[in-house]
């Protein structure tokens, strides 16, 4: 019976057991596969602040700044657009764009300011 029980877990392969050798002849591990570079952390307050991002665009932003800023910087999958691109597709002039983009930046500055709390 004990046989029988374990052959179950024969093939089971933990994260921390030897898979395989590199070059040098030191063990890889499963985890050294997997591992991911960088900082979990920074990948958590990455995704967090692209989504008050979002937010704020929709909130804080009219129609067309919306368009602008998503078009300009690649929002949404798409792929970041020159300004006279940009201004193309509108139909208006690179100038307006860049008022548009600048004025829509700043208000998005503004709304990240508000977030930090006064006295640190």
């Amino acid at each position: 019976m004990y046989f029988r029980g374990r052959k179950k877990y024969a093939q089971d392969l933990y994260i921390q057991d030897p898979i395989d050798t590199d070059a040098d002849g030191n063990t890889l591990t499963l985890m050294d596969i997997m591992a991911q570079d960088g900082d979990i952390l920074e990948d958590v307050d990455h995704r967090l602040k692209s989504d008050r991002l979002y937010g704020y665009i929709e909130e804080s932003l009219s129609p067309r700044e919306q368009q602008v800023i998503c078009l300009r910087y690649g929002l949404g999958g798409r792929s970041p657009m020159a300004q006279r691109e940009v201004a193309a597709l509108l139909g208006i002039s690179r100038s307006y764009v860049s008022r548009i983009e600048k004025k829509a930046v700043g208000v998005l500055r503004g709304c990240f300011a508000d977030e930090i709390p006064h006295g640190f």
